[in-house]
């Protein structure tokens, strides 16, 4: 893995959060972006050399729905940037790790990204994500 790419941050309301984070960091997030397929809206914030994505559920059983339901606002992942998330699912695969998915997915923010499961990284959801092409 590179470097931590961003860090994902569960959230009930994007705008009171957004308001809430601009206060805290310092800075306007720079980017908001609405994934269909997750059922998420995004917003993202850089502080130095990593990014604050903070997700708010679009519709009901959402998987940011799901998360909030369970267990609060909080932090939802970890991302880390990789140079083939392709490859690296097949490694983490091997390796025994369950990857949620065997092809990467469209993600937020310009990315390709695949999720590893927390009952395989102790508790802890991890993405890992490449630029699109």
């Amino acid at each position: 893995m590179n470097k931590l790419e961003h860090i994902g941050i569960a959230v009930r309301n994007l705008e009171e959060s957004n308001r809430l984070f601009t206060r805290l960091l310092g800075v306007e997030p720079y980017k908001m972006e609405t994934v269909e397929r997750e059922g998420v809206r995004t917003s993202f914030f850089r502080v130095g050399d990593v990014k604050i994505e903070l997700l708010e559920s679009t519709r009901p059983g959402s998987a940011i729905d799901t998360f909030i339901e369970k267990r609060g606002e909080g932090i939802h992942h970890l991302a880390f940037d990789v140079h083939d998330v392709q490859q690296k699912i097949v490694e983490f695969t091997h390796d025994g790790f369950k990857v949620l998915t065997d092809k990467p997915l469209p993600g937020a923010d310009n990315k390709v990204i695949a999720f590893l499961h927390p009952k395989s990284t102790n508790g802890v959801l991890v993405e890992i994500c490449q630029d699109k092409d």
